[in-house]
């Protein structure tokens, strides 16, 4: 069951661009990840998604319901951190929640003074005595205080501190279990890596790749480091496949995409000495994506 289901999402200011033909969907229980550098367009979606603005074409559906014409039903379930916070400063942060768990029909008191003591927040200070990361603590504790089925974060561990990201990020993992679905938008390619399932890339308004991680990951190339007894030349290694030849005194670089045994084949005619194949991190394949569709 999708629980996000976004077909053609089209939004546009004027000659300015928003978004164009947004489109996929976030299955029931998945963490999905939305990335994208800033301005490409990720808070246009998801603030559309929750009819915050409106858009100008395509649909969007939440438990299979339409956004715009089933809002306010649709909100009840839903938890929303948007990237930036901002509160009436007089008020306490305990008051604040009060008055957010006030428009549920049920006590979240007790789930509140959890999250609080998760994320290490006081709830007697006043809200313009809070740092940025406080204040971030404030929209976490604000976003899920009453259980939401489907929480949509937006660039959500900014202002936070190492230490505070990491539980953060073993609460998302927490209430994931417990079968909430996520939709984690960010432009830091580690924090979506070790959270998502899928993710989606996002560039300048438009979708360029939906899939998950792993497959991502497997379809890009290795990453392969020799190291040689005698200094080789770069056109050795001129096989389909391979670029990034980069060649120093007795080492040997380059990156291949096909079948490895084409390699393995051509790295046996020499002596080797040390040999490192790795896998390329996310930020690899995120800005192969984006030169790739250049």
């Amino acid at each position: 069951m999708n629980v996000i289901e976004i077909k053609n999402l089209t939004k546009t200011y004027g000659k300015a661009r928003g978004i164009t033909n947004i489109s996929f969907n976030v299955e029931e229980g998945e963490i999905f990840g939305f990335i994208g550098p800033n301005g490409a367009g990720k808070s246009t979606t998801i603030r559309t998604l929750l009819s915050l603005i409106y858009p100008t074409g395509g649909s969007a559906k939440i438990f299979g319901k339409d956004c715009i014409e089933s809002a306010h039903e649709i909100a009840k379930d839903i938890g929303y951190l948007p990237s930036e916070v901002f509160y009436y400063d007089n008020m306490k942060v305990m008051d604040l929640l009060k008055y957010s768990a006030s428009f549920y029909k049920k006590d979240c008191w007790k789930r509140i003074m959890e999250l609080a003591e998760i994320m290490d927040l006081d709830l007697n200070k006043k809200i313009d005595d809070l740092s940025l990361g406080n204040k971030k603590k404030v929209g976490i504790v604000q976003g899920l205080l009453h259980d939401p089925k489907l929480i949509i974060l937006d660039e959500p561990t900014s202002g936070l501190d190492p230490l505070m990201q990491q539980k953060f990020f073993e609460l998302l993992e927490q209430v994931n279990k417990k079968g909430a679905t996520i939709l984690f938008s960010s432009h830091i390619l580690s924090e979506v890596q070790r959270l998502c399932d899928r993710v989606a890339i996002i560039k300048e308004g438009q979708i360029v790749q939906v899939e998950k991680i792993s497959i991502l990951k497997e379809n890009n190339h290795k990453k392969f480091k020799i190291e040689t007894k005698e200094k080789i030349s770069p056109a050795f290694f001129q096989l389909a496949g391979v670029n990034n030849v980069e060649a120093h005194d007795d080492t040997i670089s380059f990156l291949f995409r096909g079948d490895i045994n084409t390699v393995m084949r051509k790295m046996a005619e020499i002596d080797i000495v040390n040999l490192w194949i790795e896998e390329p991190d996310l930020e690899e394949i995120f800005m192969h994506y984006y030169v790739k569709e250049a």
